[in-house]
């Protein structure tokens, strides 16, 4: 006859198992569902700030005037622009309340000049382009698709450019030189600043206009704690660091030309 003992092995083991079935749905549960939408809350209902506030010095570039027109606007990039590290916050959501238009996106963490070549076809059409992408280029010079120099990363710029005008032939294309890195090895500081040297030159020579925030973000940045802005040696943080990104967007458009010219 089987004692008791032996008759409860079954039943623990049932419970066991229920637990555990229990916990993984709960986990799933968490991770696919009640994660995103706090995340969505929080970058919905939160307001962003610029870094100082929003300004006429701000107020007087091409890209505000361009924003409060009502055109359409597509982000492309990556983490930086996908808010992949600091809880789903783009570098450029202080700014959504002042662009009128339509916002489209395409961006992805890890994402290089070449990752947005090939997702051509996936592309929103749009009126304004706003491509602030190379940094992974940069720093991760033997990736798969990373550009190994210079120029072949104005070459695949060159392409991807073409790619947005086909399919908008009308708009307007800006690009953001590659962002700020910190506390780097020397030869990616110099491989940084020759790709953002050669997007600088090559969009004097095109129709294209070129952002460079890189001596704004690093300045302030630099002059501060840096756990104050950034997460890491890259992604700003979702407090203060993407409202100091959007200052240093519009302050470099403001500051591409002289005053007089503006």
């Amino acid at each position: 006859m089987k004692s008791n003992t032996d008759k409860s092995k079954p039943r623990k083991s049932t419970l066991l198992l229920w637990t555990v079935f229990i916990a993984l749905v709960l986990l799933i549960l968490t991770n696919c569902l009640i994660v995103p939408a706090c995340q969505n809350y929080y970058v919905t209902h939160f307001k962003f700030k610029i870094y100082g506030g929003m300004n006429s010095e701000l107020k007087d570039s091409e890209l505000f005037e361009d924003m409060k027109s009502g055109k359409s606007f597509c982000f492309l990039g990556d983490s930086i622009t996908a808010g992949n590290q600091n809880n789903g916050v783009p570098w450029y959501q202080p700014l959504k309340q002042y662009i009128k238009g339509e916002i489209t996106y395409l961006s992805r963490g890890g994402y290089m000049v070449q990752n947005l070549i090939n997702r051509a076809d996936d592309i929103p059409t749009s009126d304004i382009y706003l491509v602030a992408i190379g940094i992974n280029d940069v720093l991760i010079p033997t990736a798969k698709y990373a550009s190994p120099s210079a120029v072949e990363y104005i070459n695949r710029l060159d392409e991807l450019a073409k790619i947005l005008k086909k399919a908008s032939p009308s708009a307007k294309i800006y690009f953001i030189a590659p962002w700020s890195f910190f506390d780097q090895e020397e030869h990616l500081v110099i491989r940084g600043e020759q790709f953002r040297a050669s997007l600088i030159d090559w969009c004097d020579k095109t129709e294209y206009i070129c952002i460079n925030p890189h001596p704004i973000i690093s300045s302030i940045v630099n002059e501060s704690n840096k756990e104050d802005f950034l997460i890491d040696k890259v992604h700003p943080n979702s407090s203060v660091g993407v409202g100091l990104y959007s200052y240093a967007v519009l302050k470099a458009d403001h500051d591409r030309k002289p005053s007089s010219q503006q």
